[in-house]
């Protein structure tokens, strides 16, 4: 695996970034989102599904913990899952997280709540606000993402 750091200057080009990562997306697909409130995990996440194909609304899924989205709407079927609200990890279960990866493909805000379930696989970005509000996002790019690395 190896670290990448890249930096946006606006949601936009946040969301521009997201929609870049879900053209490449694919099956079995795992993309952690870490950082602090507001850093823009879900702004990443949005463009992401654009990517895909989604034009309609791309809520946070805080209070569902997981929003769905599938074909037609989308290229492929992705779960957009957010665990800040998990705080027992025997919950995980009942989400299907597997099932979803059979099919399709994860977006995870607040991955730390999985007790390292998918490190080997997942495309991990972490985004920090910097001191001028510049994004700050290192990647850590495992080996499945390696031929589809840098994402431009």
């Amino acid at each position: 695996m190896s670290d990448h750091a890249l930096f946006f200057s606006s949601a936009d080009a946040l969301t521009d970034f997201g929609a870049a990562l879900g053209a490449k997306l694919r099956l079995g697909d795992v993309i952690t989102l870490t950082g602090g409130l507001g850093a823009g995990k879900t702004t990443l996440a949005r463009g992401l599904l654009r990517g895909l194909g989604h034009e309609g609304d791309v809520p946070s899924p805080t209070f569902a913990i997981l929003q769905g989205y599938e074909p037609p709407e989308t290229r492929l079927p992705v779960g957009h899952v957010d665990l800040y609200r998990i705080e027992d990890t025997g919950d995980l279960g009942e989400l299907g997280l597997d099932e979803w990866l059979e099919d399709g493909a994860l977006a995870i805000e607040w991955p730390d709540r999985l007790a390292g379930r998918y490190d080997a696989i997942a495309l991990a970005l972490q985004i920090d606000i910097l001191a001028d509000g510049t994004r700050r996002l290192t990647a850590r790019v495992p080996r499945v993402w390696e031929s589809r690395w840098p994402v431009t």
